[in-house]
């Protein structure tokens, strides 16, 4: 059999399209909470790291964060992925959620250093022109340095959104059928590794193509946005 048959006799006859489409979905799904997860972890560290210097609670919340980002980038995210399972919640039932937490997790120790690089990029005089017009640091925050720092940081963020998807492939050791363990079981149920691997492979190609030229889109967004502003 060729393998356009092979893969019409497995995927349509067989029905095992339905697999794949249920581990593509998974994949999504969790690769979507863990970056929200990790952005919103990654941006509460950095601003803790921001304003680090401020004062003696603010000091030692910046220290909490060092060991969280030493501990948590110092696991392998497989390990972490068992911790999580089999210990922290091994009598929950929805593996598809512990996984998108523990990724997420894993993920907002390597988003704070982004975002932190990103808001380290604006000029101090920024914060120092925000106080100036009798906003709180916060405030000149959400409204001053943010917003400026995201040109800085969406490039990395939509790296690491790449790597995190691919990452998202070790879900199928504590069970959860994402898209890898769905072509998995497909080659263990067909006896053909060729047609339901490739199919795997070219998926996940695709979804990274497509968020590389999303990536650059908004970044184009960006830079137009701030030539009419300038």
């Amino acid at each position: 059999m060729s393998f356009i048959d092979k893969f019409i006799y497995i995927f349509v006859e067989k029905g095992w399209y339905k697999m794949m489409l249920g581990g593509l979905k998974n994949t999504v799904i969790i690769t979507l909470i863990a970056l929200a997860i990790g952005v919103a972890i990654g941006t509460v560290i950095a601003v803790i790291k921001y304003f680090s210097d401020s004062n003696v609670i603010v000091r030692v919340l910046g220290w909490v964060c060092d060991i969280y980002v030493t501990v948590v980038r110092g696991v392998l995210v497989v390990v972490l992925l068992l911790i999580f399972f089999f210990i922290i919640f091994a009598t929950s039932r929805n593996g598809v959620m512990v996984a998108a937490l523990t990724f997420g997790i894993n993920s907002g120790a390597y988003m704070a250093e982004l975002i932190r690089s990103g808001l380290n990029a604006v000029p101090n005089g920024q914060m120092e022109a925000g106080r100036s017009l009798g906003l709180s640091k916060l405030q000149t925050m959400r409204k001053i340095i943010l917003p400026q720092a995201i040109r800085y940081i969406l490039p990395a963020i939509g790296n690491e959104l790449i790597a995190l998807l691919k990452e998202t492939s070790v879900a199928g050791y504590v069970a959860v059928i994402d898209l890898t363990r769905a072509g998995n079981l497909v080659r263990n149920n067909t006896y053909d590794a060729i047609v339901p691997l490739t199919l795997v492979a070219a998926v996940y190609l695709v979804m990274v193509i497509l968020l590389t030229w999303l990536l650059k889109l908004f970044e184009r967004m960006l830079s137009n946005d701030k030539r009419r502003k300038s």
